[in-house]
């Protein structure tokens, strides 16, 4: 099998799973009866036709026969009137009535058997049709019973393609939560150990050493002052205790 012809199986199998997973087996049934119904329709209308057309012929028939009445009538009356020519013409029109009788009863008995057919065909595709419909309304509700069935047990078990997405979508979250926070303990122990400076900080480390040794002296004599006032502890370094004078 050359290129050309594998590549045309495959789109072939490709397209015909697809066709398989789209077509909904509910529809299909529901289109096949409808197309049984179309059928059906068409047999009767089959039916009535050759009805009116043998119905046709049995009116042609019934006036051929008052017209043979008649011209054996004319010919009679010819005949006593002593007009033999008169009569001979009524009897040859007659006969040729009498032909075309024949022949319209032949048509007649033919379009009768025909519509015996067409009836007994008609009630053969009536039953089967209906027996089609039974058929297809139990198989449309058996299917939509393991459908539904299918759908629990995916829901259930996690199988169905849309619960495979719920648990792609938990697991994404679960992995960007874990990279999140170990980025984040990474930042803080860089942080922590001074391999990564603060950007929010302001000045050098000189500075910030001299804010640090300027803050600690601050805290310090605010700390003596309250010793002081509290009469716990010396007093701060120059002062006397009360009482006292310098000498």
């Amino acid at each position: 099998m050359g290129l050309m012809g594998r590549f045309s199986m495959i789109v072939k199998s490709k397209a015909s799973r697809m066709l398989d997973k789209a077509e909904d087996p509910r529809e299909t049934l529901d289109y096949s009866y409808e197309k049984q119904l179309e059928m059906l329709q068409k047999v009767r209308r089959g039916v009535a036709d050759v009805a009116t057309s043998k119905k046709r012929i049995e009116l042609q028939s019934t006036k051929l026969e008052q017209q043979i009445t008649k011209l054996d009538a004319q010919a009679r009356q010819s005949l006593e009137a002593g007009r033999e020519d008169l009569a001979r013409t009524a009897l040859e029109r007659k006969k040729a009535a009498q032909i075309q009788l024949q022949d319209l009863d032949a048509q007649k008995e033919q379009l009768q058997g025909e519509q015996d057919k067409l009836v007994q065909a008609e009630q053969r595709l009536t039953a089967k049709v209906e027996a089609f419909r039974t058929q297809k309304e139990t198989i449309k509700a058996q299917y939509t019973a393991a459908e539904a069935q299918a759908k629990i047990g995916e829901a259930i078990s996690g199988v169905g393609e849309d619960m495979a997405d719920v648990g792609m979508a938990v697991e994404r979250a679960q992995n960007k939560t874990e990279t999140m926070r170990a980025r984040a303990g990474a930042i803080d122990e860089l942080l922590e150990s001074g391999a990564l400076d603060d950007v929010t900080a302001t000045g050098d480390d000189i500075d910030r050493e001299l804010q640090q040794i300027t803050m600690g002296a601050g805290v310090d004599s605010e700390l003596d002052a309250l010793k002081a006032e509290l009469g716990s502890g010396d007093a701060p370094a120059g002062e006397l205790p009360a009482g006292e004078e310098q000498s």
